[in-house]
């Protein structure tokens, strides 16, 4: 697999390397810890986002990192929806970005990359679970890089003492034929 590249002033998005997991666990653990943008109510460690690097990668399914001025401050995947054979040209997106680098228009390019890598990976759909905590920005950026609102789940998850919703966004990719 080729590295992938895309430099936008000191901003650069290209594939996750081994060394890049401990800055991207310390960007999520803050999450996990402090937020309810994820459901997760803990943060994993350094063995299991070497095992999800690894597996994503076997399967052929970008993990990316994003970097400024060569720090690690971003990251988004894709990982299968579902389990069932039938999901195989799904997948699910992930994204989040340090704090400090959020209004810089890196999302947009992390996102627009892992979009156009998911496309060469042969997946047709990808779905976006975003958290309804009263925060839009997750689904502002979705929405920018052409996902759409596909549903609602309401009341599914439980965090910090709140109640969330979450909203399906989706994306179609152009279709290869099986």
């Amino acid at each position: 697999m080729s590295t992938i590249e895309e430099i936008v002033a000191d901003q650069r998005v290209r594939d996750t390397r081994a060394d890049d997991l401990p800055a991207i666990a310390a960007i999520y653990a803050d999450y996990v810890d402090n937020t309810t943008v994820t459901f997760a109510e803990t943060a994993p460690d350094a063995a299991e986002w070497q095992a999800r690097l690894t597996d994503l990668t076997a399967r052929g399914l970008p993990f990316l990192t994003a970097e400024v001025g060569g720090e690690v401050v971003g990251m988004a995947y894709c990982s299968p929806w579902k389990t069932k054979t039938a999901y195989r040209y799904t997948a699910e997106s992930t994204i989040y970005l340090a704090p400090s680098a959020a209004g810089r228009g890196l999302g947009t390019v992390l996102l627009t990359s892992l979009v156009d890598r998911c496309g060469a990976a042969g997946i047709r759909e990808i779905i976006a679970v975003v958290a309804d905590n009263g925060n839009a920005a997750s689904e502002r950026l979705h929405q920018r890089c052409g996902f759409v609102e596909a549903g609602r789940l309401t009341g599914v998850g439980v965090k910090h003492g709140k109640t969330l919703d979450t909203v399906l966004l989706q994306r179609s990719l152009p279709s290869r034929r099986v």
